[in-house]
């Protein structure tokens, strides 16, 4: 029998622990989308009661890459909050479980999107610029056994991100033709468009609108964007070092300690 408050306690318990659990969909195998996303708010709010803040949002699985690693056929979403970002060039890999770099563009947002109805011209209107970002994706199920219930538990398997300082107008670039080269130790390990990012970057960011328009949840003005990866997620060890090439915006670096 399911209980959402129960599994999201769970998932709280093995990040706070940094100790991974079984696969939740395995667990509880009736578990409904619905489901998952009322378990990623519950800790969500926990989160924000305790004093974090929300400073965006991120949409998940929208390459054919990470949907295929994963076996899924959709996006997903999650929530970002301010101890989120990295400041600076490091990330501390001890503060992780299992990470995955991703290169993504993120948008800035300079007035709310509230979905339903979102389209992509509103997305362009609404944004104030695009940079070059990394999302460090991480999952609190053991081994990356997931499916779409485990990472919508999990907050659309959150960890950290970083953004680049260059900023970019948006009406400044073309998204769609965006290319990004990945290097992990100095050595290039994958590249992709912004056209991976179903089809248009901006058109990530309307479903996401309207997905969380559907929860009654609007992107908000100031808010940062994730708008998916460009290429498959690659393992991230301490002491590994990382740079994105971005066209147009420029590049982003981290590196584990």
């Amino acid at each position: 029998m399911k209980n959402l408050e129960s599994i999201s306690n769970q998932l709280a318990v093995a990040a706070k622990e940094g100790k991974a659990i079984s696969p939740i969909s395995s667990d509880f195998p009736d578990l409904t989308a619905d489901d998952a996303y009322k378990i990623q708010l519950m800790n969500i709010n926990a989160k924000c009661d305790a004093g974090r803040t929300i400073v965006g949002k991120k949409i998940g699985l929208t390459s054919k890459a990470m949907q295929d690693m994963l076996g899924v056929d959709q996006p997903d979403y999650g929530v970002l909050l301010d101890d989120m970002v990295i400041h600076g060039e490091s990330i501390e890999r001890d503060t992780l479980l299992q990470p995955k770099v991703e290169a993504e563009i993120a948008f800035v947002l300079k007035q709310d999107l509230i979905g339903p109805g979102i389209e992509v011209a509103d997305v362009l209107a609404a944004t104030d610029y695009v940079s070059a970002s990394f999302e460090i994706v991480d999952s609190r199920i053991k081994d990356w056994k997931i499916n779409l219930i485990d990472t919508i538990s999990d907050n659309a398997s959150s960890g950290v991100f970083v953004l680049s300082e260059k900023r970019v107008p948006i009406d400044a670039i073309d998204l769609k033709t965006v290319h990004m080269r990945l290097y992990k130790n100095g050595v290039q390990v994958n590249e992709g468009y912004g056209s991976a990012a179903l089809g248009d970057p901006a058109y990530c960011v309307a479903w996401l609108a309207n997905k969380m328009g559907e929860y009654g949840v609007p992107l908000k003005k100031g808010e940062v964007v994730l708008s998916g990866a460009l290429s498959a997620a690659v393992s991230a060890e301490k002491g590994d070092v990382f740079k994105a090439e971005f066209s147009t915006l420029g590049t982003v670096e981290t590196t584990f300690k």
